[in-house]
């Protein structure tokens, strides 16, 4: 059974990372945006789900 399980884990973590690095890719434009139109408050929500993804990505890639 553990190995069956390790074995889910691994597929969904295939299927899965792929997902967040598109999601990083599209957090750094909308971070460039915000940063040439000089907003704030956009950046800091960037940061904020970028930092949200980092930890996720690290999860995943253990």
């Amino acid at each position: 059974m553990k190995h069956v399980m390790e074995a889910l884990r691994k597929r969904e973590a295939e299927e899965r990372l792929p997902v967040i690095r598109m999601e990083i890719d599209y957090e750094l434009v909308c971070l460039y945006d915000a940063m040439i139109a000089e907003d704030k408050e956009q950046m800091d929500k960037c940061k904020m789900r970028l930092s949200e993804l980092h930890k996720q990505l690290m999860e995943w890639s253990e």
